[in-house]
């Protein structure tokens, strides 16, 4: 028996961030916040955005590369400072995951660790929260339709906050907002997005939907990823990653695996905030690898539309488009992988991976990605 729910609003096309007034007004948003990052208000967006509206807007910018429980305070203190009554989540998933815990609690108290599925923290979350409209600037965790705020704890945990109320009240998708990405973004971002399609792809929970979802997805990322790499402005390739990393987001309500349970703690690691589209494509052929022997038919519907084996097409794919050979040209340790490893057991989506890792099995995975 499974629950199949697909109900996000989502807006998406071209040039369609002008109509952002109509959405604010449809949610009876007069006074919004703006949760951002300082780098896209140095792109003069955030400012070109903000221009758009005819109402007072607040901006906090103040999002990091992993978001932190700390900065999700300190948003919040800003939005209730200046009397806020809705959210606009506005860049990649770091900002859009830190505008959904703002969002969170502005009708919770906190900390946010009780909120975390790990914790139980679905049952605690209720919908008397306020409106939000997230607007995705990067194609790759597709957080603006997602039911997950992914976020580093006061504990020092990168963590999920998962509910169906984590859901953005409208998704405005417009892939002209991610014209001009640098080519390393746009690669890393594109990986995490086919990380995504694929992860859910293999878990194995019964959800025909969902596979069909992922499988639309991985077929745009697939055709698309190294042009819009090459060319930041091609409008078809740029359409086709955003509905790659939207329909990766999507699908994965059914279940992630071993790649995230690693790069979650990877990316909990303060000293080096790696990038976490970067971690899922360095991680993916291992993984693939690992999990060969208990998904059947679906390798072999992966070598087939690769035209060769899963984990050396994206192996080969990160190499085209300038991914980092492995962890170790990103700094890791082996000090730090053995902590990994146990840490990997504890994320939300080790246990729907298809065939379930030990700490030595995550181990080995990051060895071998090494």
């Amino acid at each position: 028996m499974s629950t199949i729910s697909y109900l996000t609003r989502i807006e998406f096309g071209e040039g369609q961030i002008a109509r952002l007034p109509e959405f604010l007004a449809a949610l009876g948003i007069a006074r919004p916040l703006i949760a951002t990052d300082k780098g896209l208000v140095a792109t003069g967006l955030v400012e070109k955005i903000a221009g758009l509206l005819n109402i007072p807007v607040t901006v906090f910018d103040g999002t990091p590369a992993n978001p932190t429980e700390e900065a999700v305070l300190n948003a919040h203190a800003v939005y209730k400072q200046n009397g806020c009554d809705g959210i606009i989540g506005l860049g990649g998933g770091s900002a859009l995951d830190l505008a959904k815990a703002v969002r969170l609690l502005t009708g919770h108290d906190g900390p946010l660790a009780q909120y975390t599925l790990v914790a139980g923290g679905l049952s605690r979350i209720h919908g008397r929260i306020c409106p939000m409209i997230a607007i995705p600037t990067t194609s790759g965790t597709g957080s603006e339709v997602g039911r997950a705020a992914v976020i580093i704890t006061a504990e020092g945990r990168k963590l999920g906050i998962i509910s169906p109320h984590m859901l953005p009240s409208i998704a405005l998708c417009d892939p002209e907002l991610t014209y001009g990405l640098p080519a390393f973004l746009t690669a890393a971002t594109g990986m995490d997005a086919m990380s995504h399609c694929l992860e859910t792809f293999m878990a194995p929970s019964f959800n025909p939907p969902a596979d069909a979802i992922a499988m639309d997805g991985l077929t745009r990322g697939w055709r698309s990823l190294e042009t819009a790499v090459r060319n930041g402005n091609n409008k078809a390739a740029r359409n086709d990653m955003m509905m790659c990393a939207l329909e990766g987001a999507m699908a994965f309500q059914k279940g992630l695996g071993a790649v995230h349970a690693l790069t979650h703690p990877l990316g909990a690691i303060r000293s080096l905030n790696l990038h976490h589209g970067t971690l899922n494509a360095v991680l993916m052929p291992a993984v693939l690898r690992y999990n060969r022997p208990v998904i059947g038919a679906k390798w072999q519907t992966l070598a087939s539309f690769f035209g060769q084996a899963p984990d050396a097409a994206i192996a080969a794919l990160n190499g085209r488009i300038g991914i980092p050979a492995g962890l170790g040209a990103m700094g890791v340790t082996e000090a730090m992988m053995e902590h990994v490893s146990h840490e990997a057991l504890k994320d939300h989506c080790h246990a729907t991976n298809p065939k379930i890792a030990t700490a030595e099995d995550y181990l080995q995975i990051m060895r071998e990605s090494y």
